[in-house]
């Protein structure tokens, strides 16, 4: 279900690959996605130290999750995002670009001092909203 973006002309652009907000229709069922890290299957971090590759793992497995619902990342109209270290902003946007093609969500990113193991340099939690059943 595409949500809309709101624009304030008033206000600069976004510097990343967001928008300032979205309004979802009424109605609508949603899904909130808990913080996901770069946990591999079997529990170790996927990609120790490499915020591309853990940011690319992490969007993948959220459009796993999101299917389940019967969803996909142009349902998601808000994102937040936890690093480790925030000068690896263009890193992470750079890569949110590949799956943030169409329908941009709205997003806050904060640097935070650490996340669940030393080698996870990213989380993302999301909210996403689908047409009511």
């Amino acid at each position: 279900m595409a949500h809309e973006i709101l624009h304030c002309d008033e206000l600069s652009d976004p510097v990343g690959v967001f928008v300032q907000a979205t309004r979802v229709p009424a109605g609508s069922d949603v899904i909130q996605v808990s913080g996901l890290t770069s946990r591999a299957a079997d529990g170790s971090t996927f990609a120790p130290n490499d915020i591309k590759a853990q940011t690319r793992h992490i969007l993948e497995n959220l459009k796993k999750i999101l299917a389940e619902a019967d969803a996909t990342l142009e349902d998601v109209a808000k994102v937040t995002v936890y690093i480790t270290n925030m000068d690896d902003f263009d890193a992470i946007h750079e890569i949110r670009r590949e799956y943030f093609t169409k329908t941009r969500p709205a997003s806050t990113m904060v640097e935070v001092s650490k996340l669940v193991n030393d080698d996870m340099l990213i989380e993302i939690e999301a909210i996403a909203y689908t047409k009511a059943k």
